[in-house]
């Protein structure tokens, strides 16, 4: 395992991100469809009281995939046929109450902090980043950097003109007054990485 692979699975891990190696992006969507097909219902459509009117639950699981090239949403959703999942590219507005996972593929990797960077100019991206239980993202072993000096080329290159660059550090927290950890209050409760060997 190179320095940095193992530096970012270490500092990815130490908040709560799950780190993945895989060897292609067949094995990424393979393993998207997997986890989205066996995770549990998403917890926004279960009704928090036993008095609360009983929605019908379908075992249709949703998987957001914006900005994948035509040839990726294509292997994407080989992967999810004859499952549960529903695997969506766009109008990710009419899923706000439910998206289960949002698959993306991110520019770069910082070790020193364990975050991605995702350019999300998109709102369709941003939205599968922020609002979906769980953010599957694909980093590629080759755009790992030791941190954000390292990174300045490709950090100036996704800020040529209009742009919304996210970093992303493990599952959404946050805390009260109190120092009561919330995960998963703002965004994902859960961050899957997947490292591809390039």
């Amino acid at each position: 395992m190179s320095d940095l692979k193992k530096l970012f699975t270490e500092k990815a891990e130490l908040v709560s991100a799950k780190v993945t190696s895989i060897k292609s992006m067949d094995e990424a969507f393979a393993y998207a469809a997997k986890y989205v097909a066996a995770k549990s219902p998403c917890e926004l459509l279960i009704p928090s009281s036993p008095d609360a009117v009983q929605p019908e639950f379908s075992d249709e699981k949703i998987l957001a995939a914006p900005e994948l090239s035509d040839d990726q949403y294509a292997a994407l959703a080989k992967a999810c046929e004859g499952t549960s999942v529903k695997l969506i590219k766009s109008g990710m507005r009419g899923y706000m109450a439910g998206i289960d996972a949002g698959f993306t593929i991110a520019d770069g990797g910082l070790c020193d902090t364990g975050s991605i960077v995702q350019q999300s100019n998109g709102e369709e991206l941003r939205l599968a980043t922020m609002v979906s239980e769980t953010h599957i993202a694909v980093l590629s072993v080759s755009s790992l950097y030791e941190d954000s000096i390292a990174a300045e080329k490709l950090l100036l290159d996704l800020m040529d003109g209009v742009a919304y660059t996210a970093f992303i550090t493990g599952p959404s927290r946050t805390a009260d007054i109190e120092r009561t950890l919330a995960i998963g209050a703002h965004g994902p409760l859960e961050l899957h990485i997947l490292l591809l060997e390039d």
